[in-house]
């Protein structure tokens, strides 16, 4: 009983991780769509909003570490600079992939994100999917490339900074989980660490990566009251997507938020319709159906690969009370009863 109330209070925790960072993730584009665009208050300097946004985040972190909140835990300096330099690179090429690159090139150059993590994963870790979840991918995949690309223009300096951002975007979600296993440290804790590095560093160089991008320095912006309140609400909901971020790896996987971090785009697709008045075309719901299916395919298979894995850990924990023929029996019962259940579309937990 006991062990199903804490699976339940996990299971709970895990939708609110992922639900604070869906919600969190659309609010910052929302407003940050305010805040960039030529209808709003223009003002195109991401690269060093980016900078404000972990300011502000290490703050918290620095005063939540101060309170006893949270534990400041070791982890090698030369490990925090060498994530944020691979952070700082993934933020920078991203922006001049959007920049050099049409829009419908720069949606699949984030969508082959996903496998280029499996694979990733697969020489660092030495990870092995499933074929049930390799099927979802693809299906995620083929939904959100539906729904969201359009004109497909590519250049070479487009298309040198499109890799270099895939690479250092997919190694800087690997490298999240991987420092927390390694040192034991929660999502938040590593956060407050990196997030001061990240921020000094941003602050210093974005203002000349946002003059190459945009043209315009930031000194000579006119800042008014409205776009100050705009860049705090930024900077606070940043605070709890970079949170949930670290939270959301460091309970499942890179691939994993990759795949249901998707479901990102389909609301952001219909807020946009809702609230924007942006056209909404049958592609665009049938894309966004198709992602949907993925997502679901996905979250089946991850239960059916979680429910193998407490299976194979139960034969192993007895195997060593047992002799070799009783093991052997047990484990082909067990294996019989898991082909029953798939075949009526279940695992018993």
């Amino acid at each position: 009983m006991a062990a199903e109330n804490e699976r339940k209070s996990s299971a709970v925790s895990d939708m609110g991780a992922w639900a604070m960072n869906v919600i969190s993730s659309v609010g910052i584009i929302m407003a940050n769509k305010q805040l960039m665009s030529s209808s709003g208050f223009a003002f195109s300097f991401a690269t060093t909003l980016t900078g404000f946004h972990f300011a502000l985040t290490a703050l918290v972190g620095l005063v939540s570490n101060a309170t006893g909140f949270s534990a400041s835990k070791h982890v090698p300096m030369w490990e925090l600079i060498w994530f944020s330099i691979v952070a700082n690179v993934s933020i920078a090429a991203m922006n001049f992939s959007l920049m050099l690159n049409s829009v419908g090139f720069y949606q699949i150059s984030k969508l082959s994100m996903i496998p280029v993590v499996c694979v990733m994963e697969w020489i660092l870790h030495s990870k092995r999917y499933s074929k049930e979840v390799k099927v979802s991918v693809v299906v995620v995949v083929v939904g959100v490339g539906i729904c969201t690309v359009t004109d497909v223009k590519v250049n070479a300096k487009g298309f040198v900074c499109a890799c270099v951002a895939i690479f250092s975007s997919s190694l800087q979600q690997i490298l999240i989980g991987s420092l927390q296993k390694k040192y034991s440290i929660g999502s938040f804790e590593l956060l407050s660490k990196t997030a001061p590095i990240q921020a000094l560093s941003l602050l210093v160089v974005g203002p000349f990566v946002d003059y190459l991008l945009s043209g315009k320095f930031i000194m000579n912006y006119n800042m008014s009251s409205g776009c100050f309140l705009f860049i705090l609400l930024s900077c606070a909901l940043a605070v709890f997507c970079n949170i949930s971020q670290y939270l959301c790896i460091g309970r499942f996987s890179a691939v994993s938020f990759q795949v249901i971090g998707h479901m990102k785009t389909v609301c952001i697709l219909t807020l946009g319709w809702v609230l924007f008045d942006s056209a909404m075309t049958f592609k665009n719901v049938a894309g966004m159906i198709v992602a949907i299916v993925g997502m679901v395919i996905y979250s089946w298979a991850m239960e059916l690969e979680k429910q193998s894995n407490l299976a194979a850990k139960a034969l192993n924990s007895v195997k060593h009370s047992l002799t070799e023929e009783e093991f052997e029996l047990l484990k082909e019962g067990v294996e019989t009863t898991q082909s029953k259940d798939v075949e009526h579309g279940h695992a018993k937990a």
